[in-house]
């Protein structure tokens, strides 16, 4: 299928993954609106925004897409592409690096497309100017010649829809967030939810799984399609090397144990924070880079990656003093709540005991 289609496979710019991950990644997105589990208001929204730009024989409007990584972004931009029989462009913001980067996009790009940037957040000052004029008047402004000489050339574009994708809303500049037409947060997903998409992967990747072992899966994914269908993967393999093939609720929680998932989705460095946090400095107080450097990660990789999730499940609490560990940690790991924890901040009482 030609590009003008709208077909799923995107024409890549910049850093690409390895080809044999990136192909079967691809191959369990969902190619059309209707194939897409979950987000109900989200989508909702975003098929009555099609179908008015289908009828009026424009592209839709620019489109951000914000929220935790895992849920979707790329997917749905893949989708808009698709619905309007659209081509569709991907790169990132870390790879625009110069003006020159984006205006070669923007200058290739024909009437219609759909031009995706993934973590936008992180585009560069002079690049992001570029895109003010190419979203809202669809011109370009490059500028020949450098001292006394240059002068200013304004290129016309093809009428086009940019979606851009973050993880770090508050990041993005007053100014480009008020040029997309549609901005949209994607929500953590339910266990009913997650467990259709298991299924859904199940068999496009030819794995035999039942509802229970579907379920199993989907309760330990915390709330991410990704991490489902990495899991996923993971426990067919296990499923065709220790047993029959098929997934079942005992298969898939051996699998998941092996591969050091527990039953609340904790791997390997979520328990390694909270066994820091209870037994090395006694629930805390302690701060982020003590803690990360104690669990053997980059702070940055602690805050952004570990402690969201941690956070939601009431494991830890981030405090003026640091980090503490909540009574629900001490339980999960199998060790007494202490009744005060030695060093627990002022200001929380009735919190253990």
């Amino acid at each position: 299928m030609s590009a003008g289609q709208g077909e799923l496979e995107p024409r890549l710019v910049g850093p690409v993954a390895d080809p044999v991950e990136a192909a079967e990644e691809v191959s369990l997105r969902p190619r059309r609106l209707s194939e897409f589990v979950g987000q109900p208001q989200l989508k909702e929204h975003l098929s009555i925004m099609l179908e008015a730009a289908s009828r009026r024989g424009e592209p839709v409007d620019h489109m951000l897409f914000a929220g935790p990584p895992g849920l979707g972004k790329t997917s749905l931009a893949a989708i808009v592409a698709n619905e309007m029989s659209a081509g569709f462009r991907v790169t990132s913001g870390p790879a625009l690096v110069r003006p020159g980067d984006l205006a070669a996009l923007l200058t290739n790009l024909s009437e219609g497309d759909v031009l995706f940037v993934d973590e936008i957040h992180r585009l560069s000052r002079p690049v992001e100017e570029i895109l003010y004029p190419a979203m809202e008047d669809f011109q370009l402004d490059i500028v020949l010649g450098k001292g006394p000489a240059a002068r200013s050339l304004r290129l016309d574009l093809p009428p086009f829809t940019l979606i851009g994708a973050t993880t770090r809303t508050g990041m993005i500049t007053g100014p480009l967030r008020d040029r997309f037409g549609f901005v949209a947060r994607l929500d953590y997903y339910g266990a009913d939810d997650l467990e259709l998409i298991v299924r859904r992967s199940a068999g496009l990747l030819g794995a035999v799984v039942d509802r229970l072992g579907g379920a199993e899966i989907a309760r330990r994914s915390r709330g991410t399609p990704r991490l489902a269908n990495r899991l996923l993967k993971r426990v067919r393999d296990y499923a065709e090397v220790r047993g029959n093939g098929v997934i079942d609720r005992a298969v898939a929680a051996a699998g998941l144990t092996l591969f050091q998932v527990d039953e609340l989705g904790l791997d390997k460095v979520d328990r390694a924070i909270l066994q820091a946090l209870c037994l090395r400095f006694g629930g805390g107080p302690v701060g982020l880079s003590t803690l990360a450097v104690a669990v053997g990660e980059a702070p940055e990789t602690v805050e952004e990656m570990y402690e969201p999730f941690l956070l939601q499940l009431g494991m830890l609490m981030r405090t003026p003093r640091g980090r503490v560990a909540a009574p629900v940690a001490w339980e999960h790991l199998g060790l007494p709540v202490p009744e005060r924890p030695a060093g627990a901040p002022d200001g929380l009482p009735g919190l253990w005991g």
